[in-house]
C-alpha cells in the first residue's frame, strides 16, 4: 500500500459523514439487514418480551426455559441467578399480562396480579403445583398454629397468599379468619380467591390495624405493592384521597365482633406491626393458655436492631407480656421445604449482618409449643435463607438438596 503507483497519501484523513447522509437508509444500522445493533435499547428488549408474554403458550415456554437456566447456571457466590438473570426476563415478560391463575398441590386456586416479587416467585415455582405461595416455612408454621383455632387475625392479607390457606385449615374446626388488607385492588383479589375456593369463613376488612381507632393511614407508593407501608396522615381534607384509609385497634375490633380470645395473629404490614400489637394489649395480657401466638415481620428499614434483636422495641414490648420471641428461618420466595423442620433462632443469637432486610418472627408464651420435632432451635445463623449466599449462614442446618432437570442433586 505504500507503493507510489497507488497514489495513496498517508495518513488517510478520517472519513466524515454528514448528518444528511446519515439519515439515508443505507447508513442506518437499524435498517441495514446485514448489521447488528450491539447497543440495543433495553426498552426494545423489554417490549419484545412483553409481546411474547401476552401469549400464554410462549410465556410458558420462556418461564420453563428460565427455570432450566436456574438449575444449570452457576454464578459466583453472592450472585443470584434469579435476581440478576432470570428475574428481569420474567418481569418484562409479564409487563402487560392481566390476571394470572395458579393451582396449589392441595387444589386451592389463586388468581393474582403480577405486582410483586411474591407474584414473580410464585410464577417461577420449582414445582408445577407447589404447596404454598410465598415463604414456605412461615406458611407451614401458620397452618400448624391454626390447628383447632377459632379466631385468627391476619394483617396484610394481600391477595390471600397465606390467608386462603389458613382459612381452608380453619374450616375443619369451624374457625374464622379475620383478614385486613387496605390495598383496594388486592382486597378485591382476596375476595375473589375466597369465592373461587368456596370459603365463607373469612371476615374481610379493607382497613388498617393500628394502636387506636382515630388514625387515618396512607399506603406509600411502592413499585412492589406487597412492600407498601402505612403512614399516618393529618386529617385535613386536602390530605384525604383514595389512597387513605381508616384504622382500628384489635381491642376495638374484638369487642365489636364479640371475640373473647384470639388464637393466632399474623402481621406483615411493613413497619406497622408494633402499633398494631399495642392496639391488641387486651389479648396479649391474657395468660399463656388464652393468649394469642404471634407471627410478625420485622425489617431493618423500620426497626433499629443495631443494639441486638433482643433490644428492639417490638421484642421488648412482647417480652413485657411474657412472650418468648424467635426469628424464623425462611426463604422470602417460593421454595419446596416440606421435608424440613421449622428452624428458630433466639434473638440474641441471630446473625443480622448484611444490607437492610426483613424476616418473620414467632412469639409464644407457652414454650411447650415448640418443644417437638416440628421445630429446631439454631444459633448464630441468619434467618434469611438464600441459595446464593454462604451456606453456613444462609442454608438450613442440615443443608439443601436441589434437584435439577437431569435428575442430579446439588447443594
Amino acid at each position: 500500500w505504500d507503493d507510489p503507483a497507488f497514489g495513496i497519501k498517508w495518513p488517510i484523513k478520517k472519513l466524515v459523514i454528514s448528518d444528511k447522509d446519515k439519515s439515508y437508509n443505507d447508513f442506518s444500522a437499524i435498517n441495514n439487514k446485514n448489521s447488528v445493533d450491539t447497543n440495543m435499547d433495553n426498552t426494545l428488549m423489554s417490549n419484545a418480551l412483553s409481546t411474547l408474554g401476552k401469549d400464554e403458550k410462549w410465556r410458558t415456554k420462556i418461564i420453563d426455559l428460565c427455570k432450566d437456566i436456574e438449575q444449570e447456571l452457576d454464578l459466583p457466590i453472592n450472585h443470584s441467578v434469579r435476581e440478576e438473570v432470570t428475574g428481569p426476563i420474567i418481569d418484562a415478560l409479564h409487563k402487560d399480562v392481566g390476571t394470572l391463575k395458579k393451582v396449589l398441590k392441595s387444589g386451592i386456586v389463586f388468581e393474582f396480579k403480577y405486582r410483586s416479587k411474591i407474584a414473580r416467585d410464585f410464577v417461577m415455582s420449582q414445582e408445577v403445583k407447589p404447596d404454598h405461595v410465598w415463604e414456605p416455612q412461615t406458611t407451614k408454621l401458620l397452618l400448624h398454629l391454626a390447628t383447632n383455632a377459632k379466631h385468627v387475625v391476619i394483617g396484610g392479607a394481600y391477595f390471600g397468599d397465606q390467608t386462603i390457606l389458613v382459612a381452608k385449615k380453619l374450616v375443619q374446626g369451624g374457625g374464622i379468619c379475620h383478614a385486613f388488607e387496605p390495598n383496594k385492588e388486592q382486597f378485591v383479589m382476596l375476595q375473589r380467591n375466597a369465592i373461587n375456593n368456596r370459603l365463607s369463613n373469612i371476615v374481610f376488612n379493607c382497613i388498617g390495624l393500628w394502636e387506636n381507632d382515630k388514625t387515618t393511614l396512607r399506603l406509600t407508593d411502592e413499585g412492589d405493592d406487597s412492600a407498601a407501608s402505612s403512614d399516618a396522615v393529618v386529617q385535613k381534607s386536602s390530605q384525604l384521597d383514595d389512597s387513605t384509609f381508616p384504622s382500628i385497634s384489635l381491642n376495638t375490633y374484638g369487642t365489636q365482633h364479640n371475640i373473647d380470645r384470639i388464637d393466632l395473629i399474623m402481621l406483615d404490614i411493613e413497619g406497622g406491626e408494633l402499633p398494631a400489637l399495642k392496639g391488641a394489649h387486651k389479648y396479649l395480657s391474657k395468660p399463656s393458655d388464652n393468649a394469642p401466638n404471634i407471627v410478625f415481620e420485622i425489617h431493618r428499614s423500620y426497626t433499629d436492631w443495631s443494639n441486638g434483636l433482643e433490644n428492639t422495641n417490638i421484642v421488648k414490648f412482647l417480652s413485657s407480656f411474657g412472650y418468648h420471641v424467635f426469628a424464623i428461618r425462611d426463604f422470602h420466595s417460593n421454595f419446596p421445604m416440606s421435608d424440613q423442620p421449622i428452624e428458630l433462632i433466639p434473638p440474641e443469637r441471630t446473625y443480622l449482618e448484611g444490607p437492610p432486610h426483613g424476616f418473620n418472627m414467632l412469639a409464644v408464651k407457652n414454650l411447650e409449643i415448640i418443644k417437638n420435632d416440628f421445630f429446631r432451635i439454631c444459633y448464630d445463623v441468619s434467618p434469611k435463607l438464600l441459595l446464593h449466599k454462604d451456606p453456613s449462614l444462609h442454608h438450613p442446618i442440615t443443608g439443601l438438596t436441589i434437584k435439577n432437570k437431569k435428575g442430579n442433586h446439588k447443594e
